[in-house]
């Protein structure tokens, strides 16, 4: 597989919001919110693609003013899963988070996904904490995890 990795823009708002809708079901973000995400000025977003086909995207939060930095969201899709596509992504966003003077990186993931958690963790996260009915309207726990930045 050759996927490659860019910056995701507003073109790619149809074939993100397919990507979101497909992975997260009920706990899929609006279309306005996902647009205004790739817009916004304190966010980096990320798609992976292979011939012009984006297989996940993901994105990162980090204001200038703070120490520390959030994975707003990751997805690949279902028949490339467990091809090396999340964590390529996630490696780019820990990269960018330490190019942005980040010092820390938080995400949460919901607590009945071990695959990425497994993930997370192979990346160095540690999990700190537990939020109750976090995922609605399913009222799934998130499972809180940082990764210290050096």
């Amino acid at each position: 597989m050759s996927h490659q990795l860019r910056p995701a823009t507003e073109a790619d708002l149809n074939s993100i919001m397919e990507l979101e809708k497909a992975s997260f079901g009920n706990d899929s973000w609006s279309r306005p919110v996902m647009k205004a995400e790739l817009l916004a000025t304190h966010t980096y977003y990320l798609v992976a693609y292979e011939d012009e086909k984006i297989l996940g995207y993901a994105g990162l939060s980090k204001l200038a003013s703070a120490s520390s930095a959030d994975i707003q969201t990751i997805a690949v899709i279902d028949l490339y899963r467990k091809k090396g596509i999340g964590r390529d992504l996630m490696e780019r966003l820990i990269s960018q988070a330490r190019t942005l003077g980040a010092t820390l990186l938080f995400l949460e993931v919901r607590e009945d996904k071990t695959a990425p958690q497994a993930l997370y963790k192979s990346l160095g996260f540690e999990s700190i904490d537990r939020r109750e009915n976090y995922y609605q309207p399913d009222g799934i726990a998130a499972i809180v995890m940082r990764l210290e930045l050096q």
